[in-house]
């Protein structure tokens, strides 16, 4: 019963976190569109392979980790920098992409899996994410690590993200056939804008963490 909780925690936390629009979902979307589901379930992989290890260690140094702040607050402060870069790069990418192959597809071109696993290493704000996360749940008796059944905890969070990112990307594969405009849209206004949002709201919090 306490294996399949943590399966069900861990699924329930990863899941619904890897829902929201991120670089990662964006660049499975562009795998999906270009090679379709097989080199996307190994992209998938490839970024799941890096979180099992994120959530692995973090678990068991939550403590040691939560108590550096100078190694958070780079990580912080890089994903700052890093939305708006991504911003960036989207945005000039779609512009040019009727005279230049896209940014994503010269990388995709290359092992799916090797781009999820070097895009998955790039996300550095999962380090606090889960730190948080497995701090709060450890503390609150929500999931139980001793022996082997810390495993059940990690391979109930990866499959949720495994699952998350799936849902995202076949939903946007979904607005983009259904809707001209939204496939017009995506890259070029869409993904630039939300990224943009998502640097401004973490700047925010690293003000009001870090410098207020």
């Amino acid at each position: 019963m306490i294996k399949i909780k943590n399966i069900f925690i861990g699924f329930l936390i990863s899941f619904i976190g890897s829902i929201p629009l991120g670089y990662l979902n964006v660049v499975g979307y562009d795998v999906f569109k270009k090679f379709g589901i097989k080199e996307t379930v190994f992209y998938l992989l490839g970024v799941i392979s890096i979180e099992f290890f994120v959530i692995y260690f973090t678990l068991l140094f939550a403590n040691q980790l939560i108590a550096n702040q100078k190694l958070l607050k780079f990580i912080e402060g890089f994903s700052v920098v890093f939305m708006f870069v991504l911003a960036f790069v989207f945005y000039t990418s779609a512009s040019s992409e009727t005279t230049n192959p896209s940014v994503l597809e010269r990388y995709v071109n290359y092992s799916p899996f090797v781009v999820g696993l070097i895009l998955s290493s790039l996300n550095f704000i999962q380090v606090p994410f889960w730190t948080s996360w497995n701090l709060y749940l450890l503390n609150g008796n929500f999931i139980e690590i001793s022996k082997n059944k810390k495993y059940f905890y990690v391979f109930g969070t990866v499959f949720g993200t495994f699952s998350g990112m799936l849902v995202l990307i076949f939903s946007l594969n979904y607005l983009t056939l259904e809707f001209e405009f939204f496939k017009l849209f995506l890259f070029q206004f869409i993904i630039p804008i939300v990224f943009v949002i998502l640097g401004i709201f973490q700047g925010f919090k690293f003000y009001k963490k870090y410098c207020k």
